[in-house]
């Protein structure tokens, strides 16, 4: 009987789990500006990161958003929102998503996984759609903060590449909602509590500085950035974006290692940096977020 009521218990949680992972629409009556709801294309075919395919998604224009639970026995209430890479015109969806987000939950974090849209719209700034997709995914996490069973004053970004430019316009523009309100949701602050910045792109500007787009100030939440120097076209972007938070005396870390080139995610690719992980759990509880 014990084994039978155990069993039922682990079908009963399962289920949870699977209802909590159900993509949630972040603009019900459409996302801004769209006309037109397109195709999405899901592409394996491309070229694999550690003998494992890819996930490519392209053709979003129905932003989402999916919460990953963290396991009740270890949730610590902090939650992270991750934001795959792919240069503004693809998400590495699992890469940089849905495997992230799992690995996280076992270290009792949760996440939220955003597809945003992409590829990026003629007309406007690479990020302006997607930065729009963002701040409503912090609006409507922070909102269910009470029913998800997080901490509202522990939720941060996290981002790959093109992923980590958007989680750092978001951190750096979070007094000024990009979008039209929907919801009461959006009452709520569109401030992140931490970032996490894992191989950015487009962060330095012209000569020893940052792209314009970026604000930062002593307001910018504690940042976290994972870097390789080999990641030749954009080492830079991690550097000069330190050098910012530096400036601004916002507590921030920087983790360059030797080699692992870009877009690894946390897989094992045979290089150091694959313990980047570690490191930011390790910084998570230097800051606060999370205890020893």
């Amino acid at each position: 009987m014990r084994h039978i009521a155990l069993l039922f218990f682990f079908m009963l949680s399962t289920l949870i789990v699977q209802s909590q992972e159900q993509p949630v629409l972040l603009f019900s009556n459409g996302a801004p500006g769209e006309t037109a709801k397109m195709k999405q294309l899901d592409d394996l075919r491309g070229n694999k990161v550690a003998g494992c395919p890819v996930l490519r998604i392209s053709n979003v224009s129905e932003p989402t958003l999916t919460f990953y639970p963290a396991p009740a026995a270890l949730n610590n209430g902090v939650t992270i929102i991750v934001n795959p890479g792919g240069g503004y015109n693809i998400l590495a969806y699992n890469l940089e998503g849905s495997e992230i987000c799992k690995r996280f939950n076992s270290h009792g974090v949760n996440c939220v996984l955003v597809k945003y849209r992409v590829p990026r719209r003629e007309g406007l700034e690479k990020h302006a759609a997607p930065l729009q997709d963002l701040q409503r995914a912090i609006a409507y996490t922070r909102a269910h903060a009470a029913e998800w069973n997080i901490d509202a004053n522990k939720i941060g970004v996290m981002g790959f590449s093109a992923g980590a430019h958007l989680s750092a316009v978001a951190s750096t523009n979070y007094a000024e909602r990009s979008y039209p309100k929907v919801d009461a949701f959006d009452e709520v602050s569109l401030r992140p509590d931490f970032t996490i910045l894992v191989y950015p792109a487009y962060l330095s500007g012209e000569h020893f500085g940052i792209a314009p787009e970026l604000h930062v100030d002593a307001e910018t939440p504690p940042t976290i950035l994972i870097q390789t120097q080999d990641d030749k076209s954009h080492v830079d972007s991690s550097i000069f974006y330190y050098y910012a938070l530096k400036q601004a005396n916002v507590p921030a870390a920087l983790h360059l290692y030797p080699s692992g080139g870009h877009g690894y995610g946390l897989r094992n690719t045979g290089h150091t940096v694959n313990e980047w992980p570690f490191r930011v759990i390790s910084w998570l509880r230097d800051i606060g977020m999370m205890k020893e």
